[in-house]
């Protein structure tokens, strides 16, 4: 006779005795982090739950990018645009640690192209296919995109120069280039850090605001909505007097669970890849080089981490839980990059990483991709006597102003006046973090060290590496063996504190080694029984956790290519 061995308690437990809430928020992407957020600094009694794990959806697909959207300028989303822009200026003060500066570079190859089909689009919103886009339409839209950019941001405008410095600063592009446009973005190492960083913000200091990963809606009867916890299968009621759905491309699903039938999503598939190619680093010189194909579909490279990053597809889905980077795309973005640069050789030994994710965006009905509108909506419906606020579309960019808009929206509703804006509080590492190489030694002396591993946490969590070094204070860390940069207790320390249920939550959102393929076989291993020590799991679920994380031999390096499954 087999053992049976009893359920581990379920984390919902912790909340049975407090079944109400002013507000239960459902789905803990960056825009549910970002209204949670808004309405507990604001002294709301509120409630998050993330069927998986925080920002491992469509959060987690992202082209690491804090941008306007200058193509959005194209089909009149100026709107979007100024909001996208002014955004990104204050995530550049506000999260230092994780948003950079991103110089970016347009190779052009024609003049006139997409000067006459633009208008029509733009007017008429068509959904025939985009044209490439010309020197002219280009240069129109980076003077509107400096125009919108110029508030509250410090970047400097765009410039365009011709086919001989361009070739001299881009040496390996395509000869046939005839212009190239200069300007700047941002981009965001570590996203997913981001959203776990502004959750501890609030989990630290709003002892009226509860959130959990792997808890789902499960239903909605007699005003009670029924969570369930995805490791436990154990459940529990909570009585909220509004609910708010931001589960991005799962909203429709998340509101069948709850009874109600809506049909408000549409997305796309996006892809990228990771390039481990040292040739590509160089020739992008620390830029972010943003092209086109010849059907006016916007591909970008950039290097990220030490890799280069390439992305990204617009597919049509209808299923956001069946999605992968398929081999076709590989083959696209092989072609596209090797129009731009025709003398670096590509490899698929070189991908190190792949993914790819679901937008989401409104649905559109037959509309060519490119031209649904990536702006986001809030639509009010109700669960018998209780509203119930959806989020249909939203971009990484705009989480704040998102999730400001929702709170303000809730507040209403709820009868409580705002009391505490967001628009200059910093988040997480990004506090306090020192800018120059003189402030960098002032942190550190604080610390009392200088060493390469303290710039290292400082590089990794920005001064939310404090807490790690106040809490190891005088100890020693044992570095793991099989994973380069890491130690027992850096890892123990994200378990215990991040709420890390399983190995991929790890290795892909609570660091980059997955990002950047910089596990094996043997790292897999390590890392699974530092995780595993740490929850106490058995040797079954170890083995199955090292299961989850797939690696892929490599043909050209000992490290082996990432491709991770969560």
């Amino acid at each position: 006779m087999v053992e049976q061995v009893p359920a581990p308690p379920s984390r919902l437990e912790q909340w049975r005795g407090k079944p109400d809430t002013s507000v239960l928020i459902i789905g803990g992407g960056i825009n549910g982090i970002a209204v949670f957020r808004e309405l507990a600094l604001n002294g709301v009694d509120v409630t998050l739950v993330e069927k998986k794990d925080y920002c491992s959806g469509a959060s987690a697909a992202s082209s690491h990018m804090i941008h306007g959207g200058i193509r959005y300028l194209e089909n009149g989303e100026f709107r979007l645009v100024q909001e996208s822009l002014i955004e990104r200026n204050r995530l550049l003060k506000n999260a230092p640690h994780y948003v950079k500066p991103l110089k970016t570079v347009i190779p052009i190859f024609s003049f006139f192209s997409g000067l006459l089909s633009a208008p029509f689009r733009f007017l008429l919103h068509r959904s025939g296919k985009p044209k490439e886009r010309g020197a002219l339409l280009i240069k129109l839209g980076l003077m509107l995109y400096d125009t919108f950019g110029r508030a509250s941001g410090t970047m400097p405008r765009h410039r365009f120069i011709g086919r001989k410095k361009t070739l001299q600063q881009l040496p390996g592009v395509n000869r046939s280039v005839k212009y190239s446009a200069h300007y700047y973005d941002a981009a965001i190492e570590n996203p997913e850090r981001l959203g776990i960083d502004m959750l501890l913000d609030v989990l630290d200091s709003c002892p009226h605001a509860r959130a959990l990963n792997y808890v789902s809606a499960h239903r909605f009867s007699d005003g009670e909505v029924v969570l369930q916890d995805e490791l436990t299968a154990q459940k529990l009621s909570v009585r909220p007097s509004l609910v708010i759905n931001t589960s991005g491309p799962w909203t429709d699903v998340t509101n069948q669970s709850l009874g109600i039938s809506t049909h408000y999503m549409g997305g796309t598939k996006g892809s990228h890849i990771v390039l481990d190619n040292p040739e590509l680093l160089r020739a992008c010189d620390s830029r972010e080089v943003f092209f086109e194909n010849h059907d006016g579909r916007i591909v970008l490279m950039y290097p990220l981490l030490g890799r280069v990053l390439v992305g990204t597809t617009d597919i049509p889905v209808d299923n956001p839980d069946d999605v992968e980077c398929t081999e076709e795309e590989v083959d696209y973005f092989f072609a596209l990059v090797q129009h731009v640069f025709p003398n670096i050789p590509l490899d698929r030994s070189q991908i190190v990483y792949r993914y790819s994710g679901v937008r989401p965006l409104p649905a559109a009905g037959d509309v060519n991709p490119g031209v649904i509108s990536r702006d986001y909506r809030i639509v009010e419906d109700s669960l018998g006597d209780i509203p119930l606020l959806s989020l249909v579309g939203g971009k990484w960019t705009t989480f704040r102003a998102i999730g400001e808009h929702l709170a303000d929206r809730a507040l209403g509703l709820i009868g409580r006046p705002r009391t505490v804006s967001t628009t200059s509080i910093k988040i997480g590492g990004g506090k306090d973090f020192p800018m120059t190489p003189e402030d960098i030694d002032r942190w550190l002396a604080r610390h009392g060290t200088r060493s390469p591993r303290a710039r290292e946490l400082l590089n990794r969590y920005g001064t939310r590496a404090s807490e790690f070094l106040d809490e190891l204070g005088d100890s020693a860390e044992t570095p793991l063996t099989k994973v380069l940069g890491f130690s027992r207790e850096e890892i123990a320390y994200l378990v215990s504190r991040e709420q890390v249920m399983c190995l991929a939550d790890l290795v892909l959102r609570r660091t980059t080694l997955g990002f950047r393929g910089d596990l094996g076989v043997t790292g897999v291993k390590e890392l699974a029984e530092v995780v595993g020590a740490e929850l106490g799991w058995d040797k079954s679920r170890i083995s199955r956790e090292q299961q989850s994380i797939q690696i892929e031999p490599g043909q050209s390096t000992p490290r082996g290519n990432a491709r991770v499954s969560s």
